[in-house]
């Protein structure tokens, strides 16, 4: 598939410190113009994760949207969903095991040499990050930088997704050094988080993109 320029996060819990729901957020995005939408939820899977997990999923495929699950491939597996996958989770070979060798993938790396070991990953896009300095993580890898996001594209062949502290304002150089898609997190998420405002930033966002 051709990855969306812009590819949404949904934090659960960031979306739980604004005091907005994940299918809230899922459907503004999806009104404002996303195209796909990852289901960020880094604690315990409880009933109620997998019910907002369920339900954001049916709206993804009302809206002809990709609904991505974050970490845990038997989620992917249980949603037809697809998976992203880190460092430290199931290794992409075997995800793609659980999830079916036409379900969408994609795989973290933090530098060059992660990067070029993900090459022989059965993957469907490797994301690269953080491109700048990032809170959504408790303990971020070293940032990359435009620079070194321009010479990882050079050796990079599959779709590339930039991730990691990108921002309206400096999403036009993540783009021009190479990345085919940017993920956004707190950008996209408004101090005031109602749908109206949600729906608004991600319009803002497609604005952008299409510029």
């Amino acid at each position: 598939m051709t990855l969306p320029r812009v590819y949404p996060i949904l934090d659960t819990q960031l979306l739980a410190a604004k005091r907005c729901t994940p299918e809230t957020a899922a459907r503004a995005w999806l009104d404002g113009g996303a195209r796909i939408i990852q289901f960020r939820h880094k604690a315990q899977w409880a009933r109620t994760t997998l019910e907002d997990a369920e339900r954001i999923a049916g709206i993804c495929r009302d809206y002809d949207a990709t609904f991505v699950v974050n970490d845990r491939a038997d989620m992917a597996s249980l949603l037809d969903a697809g998976l992203h996958v880190g460092q430290d989770d199931l290794p992409p070979v075997d995800a793609r095991r659980l999830i079916g060798e036409n379900a969408f993938l994609g795989y973290s790396t933090h530098n060059s040499g992660q990067l070029d070991r993900a090459a022989e990953e059965p993957v469907s896009y490797v994301a690269l990050g953080p491109i700048f300095g990032t809170s959504s993580k408790q303990n971020p890898d070293p940032v990359v930088g435009i620079d070194r996001l321009r010479e990882c594209r050079s050796r990079c062949a599959r779709p590339l997704v930039a991730i990691g502290g990108i921002t309206r304002e400096t999403a036009r150089a993540v783009w021009a050094a190479g990345a085919d898609s940017v993920a956004v997190i707190s950008d996209l998420i408004p101090e005031q988080s109602t749908g109206a405002n949600l729906r608004r930033r991600m319009e803002k966002w497609q604005q952008l993109a299409e510029t």
